[in-house]
């Protein structure tokens, strides 16, 4: 099975974009990784959800662990505070690398290697027309895992 048919439509965001709505996006339509174009709608990143979330957590619960545990959820409204007024650039993680995209003619496994390597679970499915880019669609991990493992 080939990546465009695999591929299947899927949300994305602009990288001018509200940081708190594509929050809002990925948690709504429980999605496991964002999408995130540029201005000419071409894949800029794709970045999982614990990294994403990696960004909301305040920095001293990262750097103390055990602070995490005595805290309750009284400073979960810091969460919101961190992000608010951040484009969707300004709240990606600062080491965002080339986002994982495949050709429309990838073979499965393929697609599955590239995932592994990049520990992401989404790939973009593009085509190239000359200097053109065209977003076909994304394949999520639950996707290619029932084409691996022949499930429905």
């Amino acid at each position: 099975m080939r990546a465009h048919e695999l591929a299947e439509p899927y949300p994305s965001v602009s990288t001018d974009d509200s940081a708190l709505d594509a929050a809002r996006l990925l948690a709504e339509r429980k999605l496991p990784a964002l999408l995130v174009v540029d201005t000419d709608q071409q894949p800029y990143a794709i970045v999982p959800g614990s990294q994403l979330i990696k960004q909301l957590v305040p920095d001293y619960v990262l750097e103390t662990p055990h602070v995490a545990a005595v805290i309750d959820d009284r400073h979960l409204a810091e969460v919101t505070e961190k992000i608010a007024g951040l484009t969707v650039t300004q709240w990606l993680p600062p080491r965002t690398y080339a986002p994982p995209v495949v050709g429309p003619d990838a073979g499965a496994l393929q697609v599955a290697a590239l995932m592994a390597r990049t520990h992401t679970p989404l790939v973009a499915v593009i085509e190239r027309d000359g200097d053109q880019v065209r977003l076909v669609g994304a394949i999520t991990a639950a996707r290619l895992m029932q084409r691996l493992i022949g499930g429905s």
